[in-house]
């Protein structure tokens, strides 16, 4: 980052209007969070996290309202750019005035490590990163491929999880407290180590992440029902509250009143680049006659990423924090500027339409509420 003046022009200023808001929750989080996965080379060039736009782009959202940050040491530099955007702007806005969210466990795209030793490393290299001395958030990354397999299919629809098809994804009742082998222990053994560092003070929460709502479901009654019997303090779950898939809303009571966890989060509206403008990345894991129905859809209703992040963010409504990626200026006014009409339940019937016609396509093409493999 430069040494010259951090730039403070017209476009730094929020555009006047209501703040976002917190969600009422034991984690008091705003409705939106900064997703800082985009500070990585996957989205941004070296050139662009080098610059003053991620540290412009953090500190517009701090602005807004947008008080809390979602990075992980998988998003590569992700850690080490926020870290150092929040340090120079910690006048503004000092460690008290926001919240950090980070994960562990997994290190690359094959690579994980969820031993206590590598547990207990990995928060103090986020620490060091982040360039703090505690952390409000800490979850557990991608549980689904670390814990023992209970899927009798990764794809397709699984909110049959909650009904005839639950005792072959392990969530009848009776089966909450059955550790099925090595993995499930593995996801203990982390757990508890998380919590060691909470009773330190380095820790404020403890979440599990996920894509698979069954196994996010089946890990949260895990831990419930072994030792030390308390609930998981936060879930994140991604892709799941979206255009084209909802399925969240399903699970969301029984994560709640089932599992009592604390705090649900809700992640990727645009579904990994999907429900985009442009087609989606080479590596998403969406099988080919997917993609081509979203093609349909993105030609039939115009204007698709609008479209998908409105519709995520009204049906989180006061209830789930959204996370959003935000890599620059623009991307933050624009989700505030959603927001705020979402908000203020300025629907017109032309959007409203177009959110049912991209969903009948999908319904049509048996994709709606419809999920893929793991990625």
């Amino acid at each position: 980052m430069s040494t010259e003046p951090i730039p403070d022009d017209v476009e730094d200023v929020p555009v006047v209007g209501s703040p976002i808001t917190s969600i009422k929750g034991p984690l008091a989080l705003p409705a939106l969070i900064f997703g800082a996965g985009s500070f990585s080379n996957q989205y941004n060039t070296n050139d662009h996290l080098e610059s003053f736009v991620p540290l412009r782009a953090v500190r517009l959202a701090l602005r807004y309202g947008i008080r809390a940050f979602d990075t992980s040491i998988y998003y590569g530099p992700s850690e080490i750019v926020l870290g150092k955007a929040l340090q120079a702007i910690k006048h503004e806005f000092p460690r008290s005035s926001y919240k950090l969210m980070t994960k562990c466990g997994r290190i690359s795209a094959n690579d994980f490590d969820y031993t206590p030793g590598h547990i207990r490393r990995s928060i103090q290299r986020s620490l060091e990163r982040l360039q703090t001395n505690y952390l409000d958030t800490v979850y557990l990354h991608d549980t689904e491929f670390i814990c023992t397999p209970v899927m009798p299919t990764e794809t397709g629809y699984h909110v049959t999880a909650l009904g005839e098809a639950r005792e072959a994804y392990g969530l009848a009742e009776g089966q909450e407290s059955v550790v099925r082998g090595e993995g499930d222990q593995k996801i203990l053994d982390a757990y508890a180590e998380l919590s060691k560092m909470k009773e330190e003070g380095l820790i404020k929460h403890i979440g599990i992440t996920g894509y698979p709502l069954p196994v996010l479901l089946r890990l949260a009654l895990l831990i419930l029902h072994n030792p030390p019997y308390k609930p998981v303090d936060v879930i994140l779950s991604y892709s799941h509250l979206t255009l084209q898939d909802s399925t969240f809303l399903k699970f969301a009571p029984h994560l709640r009143e089932r599992a009592k966890v604390g705090q649900l989060v809700v992640a990727s509206p645009f579904s990994m680049g999907l429900l985009t403008s442009r087609p989606p990345p080479p590596w998403h894991p969406s099988p080919e006659a997917m993609r081509k129905v979203t093609a349909d859809v993105r030609e039939d209703v115009g204007n698709l990423p609008d479209l998908a992040l409105r519709y995520s963010m009204r049906n989180c409504g006061g209830d789930f924090p959204l996370v959003v990626g935000f890599s620059n200026l623009r991307e933050v006014h624009a989700s505030a500027k959603v927001w705020r009409q979402a908000r203020e339940e300025i629907d017109d019937s032309d959007r409203l339409e177009r959110e049912e016609r991209a969903r009948e396509i999908f319904q049509q093409a048996r994709y709606l509420d419809w999920s893929w493999a793991s990625p």
